[in-house]
């Protein structure tokens, strides 16, 4: 944590405040190693402190001990004003991405002679790359999930319903050792496929039909992401050309991406395949996303991204194709970048339908 603290600092000078406020829930336990639910960073140059309330002091100065562990109750305005001005601080940076308007009203109000400014991505870049220990519970992650799913797979039959398949992914996931899973599970067949962010219903799924799958574990807070379309029975034509176009783009991906690309030239890998195959336009989102305390966190893969990426970052690979009416296929990895290259750290089988 100190190190992590002694980065942040640095972000100081960069944005030219003497001080942030953290209070998104993964920027506060990157930097603290606290994990309760509510509580507030305060991190100047020679202070930190960690603000929170009765329910989690105890939990806090366990979990923090690099912090001077604040207790607060009541309002904003009744704690907020002596917690800054005691700092010393006259320019305060707080996370654009993570105050609202409201509550970004109440701090300036409790501040007359202290001047607020907006921040952005101080802790998320430190979380981008990630260190030795980060990455064995990514690594511990994607195996809960690669064993849950396969697990279930086989068990998948014509006849259940996307919620039962669902609740079995789950199932698996906390058996084998994950914690609350880190989003909700897709399941999506036939038709539902072609939604990438389809929520599970009690749709029965039928012989020859896309069933995609979309699902996590987490394991000390870190998260795996991972995704693996199927066919229960034989596949249509459509089926076998869509996969084989979307294997063969992540594929490609895994291959080329390498350490110093932008995340443009990362999802290009991918999109050129689905695109000379003619079906750019159904490629619609992002090939992929920085996995770690968050499902979803920097590094971003995708058309606009101009980051780059470094060795020690964990990333999805997952291109896919949605044809409304028919379905959808996708398929998802999490990698990390090691030595320069890509290491696909997913096992979880990938069904080959040549």
């Amino acid at each position: 944590m100190n190190n992590r603290l002694k980065n942040c600092r640095k972000a100081l000078a960069e944005n030219k405040v003497d001080a942030v406020l953290i209070t998104q829930a993964e920027n506060r336990r990157y930097l603290s190693g606290f994990d309760g639910s509510a509580g507030y960073l305060l991190i100047t140059e020679k202070k930190a402190l960690l603000a929170t309330d009765f329910r989690y002091t105890e939990q806090a100065s366990k979990q923090a001990p690099d912090f001077e562990i604040i207790r607060i109750k009541g309002k904003v305005s009744e704690w907020f004003t002596a917690l800054v001005t005691g700092a010393g601080i006259r320019k305060l940076g707080f996370e654009a991405d993570d105050i609202s308007y409201s509550a970004y009203n109440q701090f300036r109000d409790a501040l007359a002679e202290v001047e607020i400014v907006p921040v952005k991505e101080v802790a998320e870049k430190l979380r981008a790359v990630k260190e030795p220990e980060e990455l064995e519970y990514i690594g511990k992650a994607v195996a809960i999930a690669d064993t849950a799913y396969d697990s279930v797979e086989n068990k998948i039959a014509a006849g259940m319903t996307e919620n039962q398949v669902a609740w079995e992914m789950e199932k698996s996931l906390r058996e084998n050792g994950s914690e609350a899973v880190p989003f909700e599970i897709i399941v999506a067949s036939g038709p539902n496929a072609s939604l990438p962010h389809h929520r599970p219903t009690d749709r029965v799924i039928n012989p020859g039909e896309p069933v995609l799958i979309d699902m996590g574990a987490k394991y000390r807070g870190y998260a795996s992401d991972l995704s693996r379309t199927i066919c229960i029975g034989s596949p249509d034509d459509t089926f076998l050309k869509i996969y084989k176009i979307v294997l063969d783009a992540q594929e490609a991906a895994e291959s080329i991406i390498k350490r110093g690309m932008t995340g443009h030239q990362a999802d290009s890998a991918a999109r050129e395949v689905i695109e000379k195959a003619g079906y750019g336009e159904l490629f619609g989102h992002s090939l992929g996303h920085g996995v770690g305390l968050a499902e979803h966190e920097m590094p971003h893969l995708s058309p606009n991204a101009d980051g780059t990426l470094e060795d020690g970052m964990v990333y999805t690979v997952e291109p896919g194709i949605y044809l409304s009416g028919w379905g959808g296929v996708r398929i998802e990895d999490t990698a990390v970048m090691e030595k320069g290259k890509t290491r696909v750290i997913t096992k979880a089988r990938k069904v080959r339908y040549d």
